[in-house]
């Protein structure tokens, strides 16, 4: 691959390499420097010594990649904000006592049946200066209180940390949000908040005015409010209120990429503003003029969209080739990409972590190395017909490229996404061309109603369509298993295909049918590590027991609600036997003994019923038994106690405390999570 001779490239692969060890493994800071400034003395070394050394380029080249990982380690510290002595991490007991916070508003997320949700920086922590990210939930049963972007507000309460997954394969939200650097929650009603009257007004503050004066323009020419979800969406990436079902219907018709600004919108930006821009001479001025305007314009559309990940890549991504053209140079493609990479991860190398940032760079890669190659298998002469191949060419590549990550992630593949780009993408320049005039219009004064009307029109037009798509849910397949082992060994396969394709030769061939060979390998390994391997697990559900006992590839299931499964417990199962791509053999009710490997297990429920000889190796506690538990543990005697979900949390603290006195290990499912015996 000609891309890999681009020195960037290895400095960008050591910068990350950097990142993820400084992510996963702490290193002392001194040690960092050390190495750093170590790195640095051998490399002006070499540079300096090893000139006529024909060995020389090879050491400079390992030295630099060795510096290159080690800037990507400094500056993944450097970012982490909990390092920082004024961060609400190093505050004693910030998690167990209440404190007075101030904290300024920062971003709408988006809200639950429980609760308004946003982002917050912490400013001062009872009239101490500090700082630090949390997310703030305000129930939404009380007196509501509008929180703007940019409200400073100031509010008696304590932080929660963030929790781990409290079943098996399931999202770690808790890891997303440290990822964001946001390691805690705050949890409060409205009427404790007071709001001050003045606002943060910085950038952030104006895109969001900017934002609401947009939208409140829309509402204002009776815009629907699926319509105006969408719109808004679809325009400027704001997505915390569109419906569920919207989101649904456009992940089963393979396009809710679209509902997301990233490299498609922007494109269509500067495509939009070179066009307006024509009429300006190309002259040296004139060409200095066009840029400024291109690049602001970006910049203002990256701001008024959030920055989130997809779009700082793609609006420095598109910066880059503005200027490359303005300065009437070629531009490789592949170095912009690597180039923007680099630059944002300097800035803001959490992002790395960002589903969306890799879906995004992934799918830009392969559409810039598969597509041309795609191309060449069928060249229309007809423009129409050139048009819509390249729109398959283009949605085929990408798709070859998010395809393993994309199922490791969310576990389900669109089987129709070829028809839905297809109609998607013409209709959608059309809607992007409309939906920019109606929202300049809307910021600056007031909307055109014929103009406003078009706009609905074509966004009804297009939630049809893939509402219709959406509907043949039989090409939707779900529940698909995918390990990490095999995420890599699928992306080292479709690699070497591609590469043997474009120049066929011996070498590649075997490199090929190795790669095939080590998908194999791993599939059979993995069925063999879950036909040898057993456990009994008990999960945590709210007012619910379920137990499930793996043997091999098939599950015992036992639980309280067998007749009509409640949502969460099919969640939940769903998930782990996909986790472990395994199929039911039996599901019955909960019962109150289970033998699993030699180990007695006794469910002690409402019914309080049990033999004192019984000699249980494990408790469960379920349905809040109502029983007299300091003398049931003197009679069973259990090695074990487990409180599953199913339990108040009020009455489990007696238990714990019971337990305590007997000296028995407590485990409650609420704030451990779900319980393994091997």
């Amino acid at each position: 691959m000609k891309v890999l001779q681009f020195p960037l490239i290895k400095i960008t692969i050591g910068f990350i390499i950097g990142l993820l060890l400084s992510h996963y493994i702490f290193l002392p800071t001194n040690y960092i420097f050390a190495a750093i400034l170590l790195s640095l003395i051998a490399l002006a070394a070499q540079y300096f010594f090893l000139k006529k050394n024909n060995k020389a380029p090879s050491l400079f080249g390992i030295s630099a990649l060795l510096l290159a990982g080690l800037i990507g380690i400094t500056t993944q510290r450097i970012h982490s904000d909990s390092f920082r002595a004024s961060h609400y991490l190093q505050v004693k007991n910030v998690f167990q006592k209440e404190k007075t916070y101030t904290l300024i508003i920062r971003e709408k997320l988006k809200k639950t049946s429980f609760s308004d949700r946003y982002v917050a920086t912490i400013t001062h922590i009872n009239n101490e200066t500090k700082s630090g990210k949390i997310v703030l939930n305000i129930h939404n049963d009380s007196i509501q209180k509008t929180l703007k972007i940019g409200s400073i507000i100031q509010l008696k309460t304590s932080i929660h940390p963030n929790t781990s997954p409290k079943n098996p394969y399931q999202f770690d939200y808790g890891k997303y949000l440290e990822n964001k650097h946001i390691y805690g929650q705050m949890y409060t009603s409205s009427d404790v908040i007071n709001i001050a009257k003045q606002s943060k007004k910085d950038l952030w503050y104006y895109s969001d005015a900017l934002r609401s004066r947009i939208l409140n323009n829309l509402q204002d020419h009776n815009f629907k409010d699926e319509e105006l979800q969408v719109a808004m969406a679809l325009i400027l990436g704001q997505q915390q209120d569109i419906s569920p079902e919207i989101i649904k219907n456009y992940q089963y018709a393979g396009a809710v990429h679209i509902l997301s600004v990233s490299g498609l919108h922007i494109g269509f930006i500067l495509i939009f503003m070179t066009l307006v821009l024509r009429p300006v001479p190309n002259t040296t001025k004139g060409s200095w003029i066009k840029l400024f305007i291109i690049l602001t314009s970006l910049i203002l559309f990256g701001i008024l969209a959030g920055l989130a990940p997809s779009v700082v890549r793609s609006v420095t991504m598109f910066s880059f080739i503005a200027i490359g053209s303005h300065l009437r140079r070629s531009v490789n493609i592949y170095h912009t990409l690597i180039v923007s990479m680099l630059i944002i991860l300097l800035f803001e190398p959490s992002f790395l972590f960002d589903v969306g940032f890799q879906l995004s760079y992934l799918a830009l890669f392969f559409i810039i190395w598969l597509q041309p190659m795609l191309n060449l298998l069928y060249q229309p002469k007809n423009k129409l017909t050139k048009y819509f191949w390249d729109i398959l060419t283009v949605s085929f590549a990408a798709q070859i490229g998010t395809l393993p990550l994309s199922i490791y992630y969310f576990h389900q593949f669109p089987g129709l996404f070829f028809i839905t780009n297809i109609i998607v993408i013409p209709l959608l320049g059309v809607i992007m061309v409309i939906g920019v005039l109606v929202m300049l219009c809307a910021a600056v004064y007031d909307v055109p109603q014929f103009l406003s009307q078009l706009f609905e029109w074509s966004i009804t037009i297009l939630n049809k369509i893939i509402h219709f798509i959406a509907s043949f849910e039989q090409f939707i397949i779900k529940d698909i298993p995918l390990q990490l082992f095999m995420l890599i060994s699928a992306y080292a396969s479709i690699i070497c295909i591609v590469i043997w394709i474009k120049k066929p030769n011996f070498n590649k061939l075997v490199a090929v049918l190795t790669s095939i060979l080590v998908i194999q390998a791993v599939y059979f390994y993995t069925r063999w590590s879950d036909a040898t391997n057993s456990e009994l697990i008990i999960f945590h559900l709210p007012k619910q027991t379920l137990i499930t006992i793996k043997k091999g590839e098939t599950y015992m299931i036992y639980n309280s609600s067998i007749d009509v499964p409640k949502k969460t417990e099919l969640t939940a199962l769903t998930t782990y036997l996909t986790g472990n791509n395994a199929a039911v053999e039996k599901k019955q009710s909960l019962r109150n003994f289970i033998f699993y490997n030699e180990k007695r297990i006794f469910v002690l429920d409402s019914s309080m019923q049990y033999l004192p000889n019984i000699k249980p190796d494990i408790l469960i506690l379920t349905q809040s038994t109502k029983i007299n538990l300091d003398r049931a543990l003197m009679e069973l005697q259990p090695k074990m106690v487990v409180a599953d979900g199913s339990n108040f949390k009020t009455i489990q603290q007696y238990w714990k405390n019971s337990c305590d006195k007997q000296k028995i290990p407590f485990h409650m499912t609420r704030e451990k999570g779900f319980y393994s015996i091997k």
